[in-house]
Protein backbone atom coordinates (compact mmCIF):
# COMPACT_ATOMS: atom_id res chain seq x y z
CA UNK A 1 0.00 0.00 0.00
CA UNK A 2 2.62 2.30 0.68
CA UNK A 3 4.36 1.85 -2.82
CA UNK A 4 1.19 2.85 -4.56
CA UNK A 5 1.00 6.00 -2.30
CA UNK A 6 3.53 6.75 -3.39
CA UNK A 7 3.76 6.27 -7.27
CA UNK A 8 0.03 8.37 -6.39
CA UNK A 9 2.19 11.48 -5.21
CA UNK A 10 5.28 10.92 -7.75
CA UNK A 11 1.89 10.99 -10.42
CA UNK A 12 0.08 13.92 -9.53
CA UNK A 13 3.51 15.72 -8.66
CA UNK A 14 4.28 15.00 -12.57
CA UNK A 15 0.89 16.01 -13.48
CA UNK A 16 0.74 19.19 -11.73
CA UNK A 17 4.32 20.35 -12.72
CA UNK A 18 3.33 19.51 -16.54
CA UNK A 19 0.19 21.53 -16.27
CA UNK A 20 1.97 24.27 -14.11
CA UNK A 21 4.79 24.81 -16.56
CA UNK A 22 2.96 24.21 -19.82
CA UNK A 23 -0.57 24.99 -19.93
CA UNK A 24 -0.51 28.83 -19.92
CA UNK A 25 -2.90 30.13 -17.69
CA UNK A 26 -4.07 33.28 -15.44
CA UNK A 27 -1.53 33.05 -12.06
CA UNK A 28 -4.68 33.29 -10.08
CA UNK A 29 -6.30 29.99 -11.98
CA UNK A 30 -3.05 28.33 -11.53
CA UNK A 31 -3.19 28.83 -7.45
CA UNK A 32 -6.51 27.87 -7.36
CA UNK A 33 -5.90 24.60 -9.51
CA UNK A 34 -2.79 23.75 -6.64
CA UNK A 35 -4.62 24.43 -3.57
CA UNK A 36 -7.47 22.27 -4.56
CA UNK A 37 -5.10 19.18 -5.83
CA UNK A 38 -2.96 19.61 -2.50
CA UNK A 39 -6.36 19.87 -0.86
CA UNK A 40 -7.54 17.03 -2.50
CA UNK A 41 -4.56 14.78 -2.05
CA UNK A 42 -4.36 15.52 1.55
CA UNK A 43 -7.98 14.33 2.10
CA UNK A 44 -7.09 10.97 -0.21
CA UNK A 45 -4.21 10.49 2.27
CA UNK A 46 -6.24 10.69 5.35
CA UNK A 47 -8.71 8.50 3.85
CA UNK A 48 -6.40 5.76 3.08
CA UNK A 49 -4.57 5.68 5.85
CA UNK A 50 -7.79 5.44 7.99
CA UNK A 51 -7.60 8.49 9.43
CA UNK A 52 -10.82 9.73 7.80
CA UNK A 53 -13.49 8.41 7.46
CA UNK A 54 -17.02 8.86 5.85
CA UNK A 55 -15.79 10.96 2.71
CA UNK A 56 -16.65 9.68 -0.17
CA UNK A 57 -13.68 10.43 -2.10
Amino acid sequence: MLIQVIIVLIIVGVVLWLVNNYIPMDGKIKSILNAVVIIVVILWLLQAFGLLSGVGI
